[in-house]
């Protein structure tokens, strides 16, 4: 249930109705059976439901899922802690066919056509690919296509070893090279809190941050709490850097429930709102460089 709103909180939510570019990423603890490790179909089914229902109203949408190495491993019985960098490539290879074959299919049932998309860290460096890219994806929207994004993980080993934390950065990335006004995160956790939830019971959700600073770093987690996914709060932060400089407002939210998306778009108090602060300074080239050699 969402909490009460202030004045202040409500106006920034309400603004969230007029967003037309959406760029959703849901991420692989989403949208697997935790105890069995078997796609979540349901869940599928209502996150495309909800996707077209925005794509209905006359929005862009990008899906940005994960979900391909733990589909492929599932696939192949392969055990989900294995971490063989080889081994991972060729069941992300396995899982990517499978995980958009029923994208297409549950899409399709809804009279909406998708693409996918596979992209790298490195593909966003150069300015000619990037270039490409950003072509590709405006192209899609004058075909009134949706895309499907995915980190290319069978050919990139900085992806697979989890160097951008997991689809959060890439999903961030996206949104500043579509020009997109929104950018939600489904996670495994409601927001972003004070603390850890899972260890810390005076955690607190922040439902609205205005400006990002490096007040928010030690709040961030390197961790997640599920042992599918790979993105922590931490890699959510540095989302927000670029969906916030890059002019978009970013919300995350508990992808349990995906229904969350249009209560979000709603304007109502859902996971925690990052406000977007244009910054005509920021480039993203040279942020991807210092993410890819550690230097933030």
């Amino acid at each position: 249930m969402a909490d009460k709103m202030t004045e202040t909180e409500a106006r920034l939510r309400a603004n969230i109705k007029n967003r037309q570019r959406i760029v959703v990423k849901i991420g692989s603890s989403s949208l697997h059976h935790m105890k069995t490790g078997e796609l979540n179909l349901t869940k599928m089914e209502r996150l495309v439901r909800e996707l077209c229902e925005l794509k209905n109203q006359g929005k862009d949408v990008i899906l940005v899922s994960s979900g391909a190495i733990a589909v492929g491993k599932k696939t192949v019985n392969v055990s989900p802690k294995d971490t063989d960098i080889p081994l991972k490539q060729a069941c992300a290879a396995i899982g990517q066919a499978r995980l958009m074959m029923i994208y297409e299919r549950l899409f399709a049932e809804y009279n909406h056509v998708t693409a996918q998309v596979l992209m790298t860290m490195h593909t966003m460096m150069e300015a000619s690919t990037r270039r490409n890219a950003q072509n590709t994806f405006f192209k899609l929207f004058e075909m009134g296509v949706i895309p499907v994004v995915n980190e290319n993980d069978t050919v990139a080993t900085h992806e697979v070893e989890d160097t951008f934390g997991d689809n959060d950065f890439l999903a961030s990335l996206v949104c500043a090279l579509t020009g997109a006004d929104l950018l939600i995160l489904l996670s495994d956790i409601d927001g972003m809190y004070t603390d850890d939830p899972h260890v810390s019971k005076d955690a607190k959700l922040i439902h609205i941050i205005e400006k990002l600073d490096e007040s928010y770093a030690g709040m961030a987690k390197e961790t997640t709490g599920s042992g599918i996914g790979t993105g922590g709060m931490n890699a959510k932060i540095h989302a927000a850097k670029v969906a916030t400089a890059g002019g978009a407002d970013m919300v995350i939210a508990n992808g349990k429930d995906v229904s969350v998306i249009h209560k979000i778009m709603e304007g109502r108090n859902y996971g925690t709102l990052f406000t977007a602060n244009a910054d005509d300074d920021f480039k993203l080239d040279e942020y991807i460089r210092a993410r890819i050699e550690g230097r933030i």
